[in-house]
C-alpha cells in the first residue's frame, strides 16, 4: 500500500461540499496550512472548520509554520509573478524542517490532508508543502480536485 499526503483547496465549495469531497476521499486528518485560518466563507475559518470536520469524523491541526509569510504573499497580490513567489515560498520552506517533519509525522499516523483556499493546486504553497513531506516519509502526493484524485507523480511526469 503507498502512503500518501493529499492536498485540496476549499475555494468554490461551501464548507458541506470541502467536508464531503474530503470524507469521499477517506480523509482522516486536515492539516490547515494556511498562515491564517481566516475566510470569508462560512464555516471555513479555524474554529469553525475544526467544528464541521469534527462532526463528520474528521480530525483538525493548524500548521501555521506551513503557511506563506505575509511579504511573500503581498507581493503576489501586486504583481502575480508566481516564479517569484515559488522562490520565496521555498526560501520559507527550507528553514521549516521541524515544521515539515511535524506535518509528516501526523500523516504517517493519520490519511491526511493538506488544506488551503485556492483551488488549482498547481498556483498554491500546498503543493510544496506536500512534495517537501512526501520526501522526507516517502509519500506519494495526491490532489482532491474538482470530482478527481490526481497524482502528483502524473503532473511531474507531464513536464
Amino acid at each position: 500500500m503507498v502512503r500518501e499526503i493529499q492536498t485540496c483547496g476549499y475555494e468554490g465549495l461551501s464548507v458541506g461540499e470541502f467536508v464531503e469531497r474530503l470524507t469521499a476521499a477517506g480523509t482522516k486528518t486536515v492539516i490547515d496550512v494556511r498562515a491564517n485560518p481566516l475566510s470569508r466563507k462560512p464555516g471555513l475559518s479555524k474554529n469553525a472548520l475544526a467544528k464541521n470536520l469534527e462532526a463528520a469524523g474528521i480530525a483538525y491541526l493548524h500548521a501555521p509554520k506551513m503557511g506563506c509569510p505575509k511579504p511573500t504573499r503581498d507581493r503576489y497580490k501586486f504583481d502575480r509573478d508566481w516564479a517569484a513567489y515559488t522562490k520565496g515560498f521555498l526560501a520559507h520552506l527550507s528553514k521549516q524542517g521541524d515544521a515539515v517533519a511535524l506535518v509528516a509525522a501526523v500523516a504517517a499516523r493519520s490519511k491526511s490532508c493538506l488544506v488551503c483556499f485556492e483551488a488549482d493546486f498547481n498556483f498554491c504553497h500546498r503543493t510544496f508543502v506536500a512534495r517537501a513531506v512526501a520526501r522526507l516519509a516517502g509519500m506519494q502526493v495526491t490532489h482532491l480536485t474538482d470530482q478527481k484524485v490526481i497524482s502528483d507523480q502524473d503532473i511531474l511526469s507531464a513536464a
